[in-house]
């Protein structure tokens, strides 16, 4: 029974093969395509030139023709996109640079007022001291004595060394103490870029650059940044140079004044620069605010003569240091040298230039009504003007 079941079985298979294929047919039978899978084509192997080879080579010569002509053309690398160029970006930029050179220039008149002011008080309170201090002289004399006697030596060491840092103080100008505050300034913010943590913080309002978010701050904040020890010893002498002719010349509050508004305008400037031809990039470093300093300087006094620290041998007259300068910024901004910020050395060289043949008339000379306005508001009582007439309801 066994070898029927075999022939029956080998009979209905071989009905079922000859039913769907002819017998001329070569191809074996593959069950799989019966279910409706097809074998995957093998993909193309580029050629050593770089271009595919086609899934089914042309049968002549003309074909393959046809075909290498209506083949698309290869696509060229991409180009790199240039950095949009925003105008947009200068708007708040510029009405923070007229605003905060407005505020610069009212505070220092308001702040000169009171300096004088105080200053006239102070007098008057050292007039009354002599006077008290010829009556007890004696009595005086013998009280430092014994005082002085009842110390320790730690303590009469530090008396002494503060008195020599007194005797220090009071030996140097009045530019080389106001200049003194802002060296310390630029060397606390000179540690700070040193704390890793504040790298953030640091590069965010301490740099200058017209493609952040932040544009605004930075413009006066820049101003008192330097991240090379070098850079920060290069301006600060320069300015401690320059310190007490142009503080002699313009006054301490002016001089802030003048100091603080060039560093936004230098900067300004060179948001100017960068935005038209598209080099953006932060910046920092107090150069511009002293190239004002130094352009203020040599313009009121072209004639004085100037020397190289390490060249004594070598002088020049100021206003050709100046022209020197503003033509090697020139030349640099030009030729789009990077090692030093071109655009805002002639941004406050320019600046320093103006204020002198113009900016002091212009400004400082029309400030007595603000002053006036300031004495009279400092003349009205706390609780503001008595009313006058008789109070009550009628």
């Amino acid at each position: 029974m066994a070898w029927r079941g075999y022939l029956v079985k080998w009979t209905k298979v071989d009905l079922i093969n000859s039913a769907v294929f002819p017998k001329g047919n070569r191809f074996p039978l593959y069950p799989q395509q019966r279910c409706g899978f097809r074998k995957a084509q093998r993909k193309p192997e580029p050629n050593k030139r770089g271009q595919e080879e086609p899934a089914h080579p042309p049968a002549d010569v003309s074909e393959a023709a046809v075909q290498k002509k209506a083949a698309p053309p290869q696509p060229e690398p991409p180009i790199p996109p240039v950095p949009p160029r925003r105008p947009g970006r200068l708007f708040r930029p510029l009405v923070f640079t007229v605003g905060f050179t407005g505020c610069s220039f009212g505070a220092a008149a308001i702040l000169q007022y009171e300096s004088v002011k105080s200053r006239v008080q102070s007098y008057m309170d050292e007039a009354k001291e002599e006077e008290l201090n010829r009556l007890r002289q004696t009595h005086d004399t013998t009280y430092w004595h014994n005082w002085w006697n009842q110390l320790t030596d730690f303590q009469r060491q530090v008396i002494l060394l503060m008195s020599m840092v007194d005797d220090w103080w009071s030996g140097m100008s009045q530019g080389q103490r106001t200049v003194t505050g802002i060296i310390a300034l630029n060397a606390i913010v000179l540690c700070c870029w040193r704390v890793p943590s504040l790298q953030r913080s640091m590069i965010k309002y301490f740099t200058s650059n017209p493609a952040s978010k932040t544009r605004c701050l930075p413009m006066v904040l820049s101003s008192f940044s330097h991240y090379s020890i070098t850079h920060m010893a290069l301006n600060m002498y320069v300015l401690w140079t320059f310190s007490t002719s142009i503080v002699s010349m313009l006054g301490r509050e002016q001089f802030l004044a003048v100091y603080l508004s060039a560093g936004v305008f230098s900067t300004f400037v060179s948001y100017v620069c960068k935005t038209a031809t598209g080099r953006l990039g932060p910046s920092l470093g107090a150069s511009g605010a002293i190239m004002a300093v130094l352009a203020a300087v040599c313009t009121k006094m072209p004639e004085a003569k100037l020397g190289i620290i390490l060249l004594p041998m070598i002088t020049f007259t100021a206003g050709n240091a100046l022209k020197g300068l503003v033509a090697l910024d020139t030349i640099g901004l030009l030729l789009g040298w990077r090692l030093f910020d071109h655009a805002a050395h002639l941004g406050g060289a320019l600046f320093g230039v103006w204020y002198i043949a113009y900016g002091h008339e212009l400004i400082w000379r029309k400030r007595e009504p603000l002053v006036k306005f300031w004495h009279e508001l400092r003349k009205e009582p706390p609780g503001g003007r008595p009313p006058s007439g008789r109070g009550g309801n009628s």
